[in-house]
């Protein structure tokens, strides 16, 4: 099934070169020509850098959060209630959010400035942006009237849970902590609704770095709230003594950090785009022009990516009532290794091509071609090598990024297979939000809504039946190793199978559809050779795995992937890979 675009929430899923690439100075003012100048391909690609390296920064502190629940919460039924209390609002905020802005709000505000009709520009930001306020506000608002309804349609399985705990089987009541977390996450989707907005305007302006390191706050909050609960309320940080009442204490309180990081992943935007934005005419209007054409468009966006957050409900709806406790958290571990290349490759390349592409629509049909072309390219140079690494290394990348408290050897195992079970699709869903993006650029919305419907089909038939499969096996039967703990087996794997078979077919569905508009191709041999050159590059690699297998964790993953990615990137410059160029011409500016 598709997993969700993170594991809490999506990190926002973009230009200008030189000078206009770097964020605007305390009290600088920028005139709306110079936003409005016209792109070239270096502009593109460090646009695509900037939001690389947001979203890199981004993704380092979102990894040491989820380092901090893994030491807190583990594998384990705690863990599992904070995957269920962030789906809803995680998808909520997709939709509402990366899905409103990248279909209609981009695009239309976009081409406005472009033709520098700044007055109607701003009127058309404030319309959405009240317009989104509205919506996220009452959706807030239900979300906390209606917490227990959402936690028993969302997790079905923990509906049973005060039985169990009655009897001795489960240590903590699933249900009720979720509807506790819930009511404290769902105001939160709202303010990061808005910091979606604040990043289609950023973006429009070719503004990218600050909106895509802003979650940099947003976890840093949520790590805070964790190790202030301990201190206070445990006096320290040791978590194998905490008992489970100390534990749902920490879950709400990580809660409560959610949000007051959600207000400061957005407020951190607001200054820029006061700077960068000509004008702003707040309102609740649809009359703006503009604005029912961006309703419009988000009708099929919202249910095309609907489509796919219903997937990844559909993974959680199984996984709760088919997985054993603590499955629900080695599926979240799993996905947020997954979604890190898609997140820092994926999103920083389409993200950037999205504004360039709105402005080469209409005769320019060549130049978005090639523009779609290089830009799959440079996604595949990317994508690649980690998915070979993945593959190959992922049992230790596991180890070294959650190995520590209450995470042990058997839940790194589990992750791991997890993971590799969803590795199989990174590059298909990668090339997939490229694809979408170029039909959301020629006004396309529909065709890749249909197609999504696809994908949820085919992967609830393959998922399905392959979670009771892959229940079959556990993690010491499959590896020989004897664990004094409880026994996990690896049903999530079906899930990531499922994931995986769909996001295939989802790309050669888009391919097929895009070639009837546009002579579009996939360098697929281009990629071949970017594997191979992959899987070269990993042999030096496992040669240090093997010969310092007693290295700390940490040191050993560092070495291997230093060594893993320094091979890869030489060899590519040695043999002149043209997709290297961009990122060479960025580092020497």
């Amino acid at each position: 099934m598709s997993p969700s675009e993170s594991a809490d929430r999506p990190d926002p899923s973009t230009q200008a070169s030189g000078a206009e690439a770097e964020e605007p100075a305390a009290g600088a003012s920028s005139s709306p020509s110079d936003h409005a100048a016209a792109p070239d391909h270096a502009a593109s690609s460090g646009g695509a850098s900037l939001v690389a390296g947001g979203i890199l920064t981004s993704r380092i502190t979102g990894l040491l959060r989820e380092r901090v629940l893994a030491y807190f919460f583990g594998v384990s039924a705690v863990m599992d209630v904070w995957t269920v209390v962030f789906r809803v609002p995680n998808i909520l905020q997709n939709l509402l959010g990366e899905g409103t802005i990248s279909a209609a709000f981009i695009p239309t505000y976009s081409r406005l400035i472009e033709e520098e009709r700044y007055d109607v520009a701003g009127r058309f930001a404030g319309a959405i942006f009240g317009l989104l306020l509205a919506t996220a506000s009452a959706i807030a608002a239900l979300g906390i009237i209606f917490a227990e309804p959402i936690v028993a349609v969302s997790a079905p399985g923990f509906l049973d849970d005060a039985a169990k705990v009655s009897a001795g089987t489960l240590d903590v009541d699933r249900f009720a902590l979720s509807v506790q977390g819930i009511k404290l996450i769902f105001p939160m989707t709202g303010v990061l609704v808005l910091s979606a907005w604040a990043l289609g305007v950023l973006n429009s302006h070719r503004r990218f770095f600050v909106p895509y390191v802003a979650p940099v706050l947003w976890n840093v909050a949520i790590m805070a709230a964790l190790a202030g609960g301990a201190l206070y309320a445990a006096g320290g940080f040791l978590p194998t003594g905490y008992d489970t009442d100390m534990l749902s204490y920490l879950l709400l309180i990580g809660c409560g950090g959610a949000f007051a990081g959600g207000v400061l992943q957005f407020a951190v935007q607001l200054p820029f785009v006061a700077q960068v934005m000509p004008s702003f005419s707040f309102s609740f209007s649809t009359r703006v022009e503009g604005v029912r054409d961006a309703i419009r468009a988000v009708g099929p966006v919202i249910a095309g990516r609907g489509v796919a957050q219903v997937s990844a409900f559909v993974d959680q709806v199984l996984g709760s009532a088919y997985l054993l406790a603590g499955g629900l958290s080695a599926l979240r571990f799993g996905l947020l290794l997954y979604m890190l290349p898609i997140s820092l490759f994926g999103i920083s390349v389409t993200a950037a091509e999205l504004p360039e592409l709105s402005r080469l629509t209409g005769d320019r049909v060549n130049a978005f071609v090639d523009r779609l072309k290089r830009s799959l390219g440079q996604l595949a140079f990317l994508t690649v090598p980690t998915v070979i690494g993945y593959l190959a290394l992922g049992y230790l990348v596991v180890g070294a990024l959650l190995r520590t408290g209450q995470f042990g050897v058997q839940d790194q195992w589990l992750v791991y297979f997890t993971l590799v079970s969803y590795t199989i699709g990174i590059l298909a869903t990668s090339m997939s939000r490229l694809l979408q993006n170029a039909f959301y650029a020629i006004g396309n919305t529909a065709t890749p809504a249909r197609l999504a419907v696809v994908r949820v089909v085919v992967s609830v038939a393959v998922a399905f039946p392959a979670i009771f499969w892959f229940r079959e096996f556990t993690v010491p039967g499959v590896t020989g190793i004897v664990f004094e703990s409880r026994t996990l087996s690896l049903g999530a794997m079906g899930l990531g199978v499922g994931a995986s078979v769909a996001a295939w077919l989802e790309l050669g569905g888009l391919v097929w559809a895009l070639k009837r508009d546009l002579p579009v191709r996939v360098p697929w041999a281009r990629i071949l050779r970017m594997s191979l050159l992959a899987i070269v590059a990993l042999l030096p690699a496992l040669g240090v795995w093997w010969w310092i297998p007693g290295a700390p964790l940490i040191v050993l993953a560092v070495a291997v992937g230093g060594v893993y990615a320094g091979t890869y990137l030489g060899l590519a410059y040695l043999l002149g890979f043209s997709e290297l160029d961009p990122w060479i011409r960025r580092l020497r500016m």
